[in-house]
């Protein structure tokens, strides 16, 4: 069996699958589909295609218990979401990450209070930052 090229991000499939184990902390091919919506019947065998393929580019890892493989995630979800960030304000944003933030907060379905926790956010990591500089 031929070896996958290492991929730094994960497919819409492959995330989907990501998402349910990150959730599990680990899991069978048959836990991981048992928490997919009734609607996405996907077979057996897909799935275990699925996680192979993660576990040959790196995002998981296996273990063997009696006859059922057993993965686990081998990046957490938060470095996940650092490094697909970092991927789209590179691709799409020109490498500037204040145009993907003014993109996000430009969008009409955020609420008043989904701004202001915006902008508690925001001032936390100001002042984190300058308690590190005044240190």
């Amino acid at each position: 069996m031929r070896k996958r090229k290492s991929g730094n991000l994960l497919t819409e499939v492959e995330l989907e699958f990501m998402n349910e184990l990150w959730a599990l902390g680990e899991g069978s091919v048959r836990d991981v589909l048992d928490r997919l919506p009734p609607d996405r019947n996907l077979a057996y065998t897909s799935g275990a295609t699925i996680l192979r393929i993660l576990d040959e580019k790196g995002f998981v890892q296996s273990r063997k218990e009696g006859k059922t493989l057993i993965y686990k995630p081998l990046l957490q979800k938060n470095n996940y979401q650092i490094r697909s960030l970092q991927n789209l304000s590179r691709t799409l944003f020109d490498d500037t990450p204040a145009s993907l933030v003014a993109r996000l907060v430009d969008d009409a379905r955020l609420t008043a209070g989904d701004l202001e926790d915006i902008r508690a956010l925001v001032e936390r990591r100001l002042q984190d930052g300058s308690d590190e500089a005044g240190s």
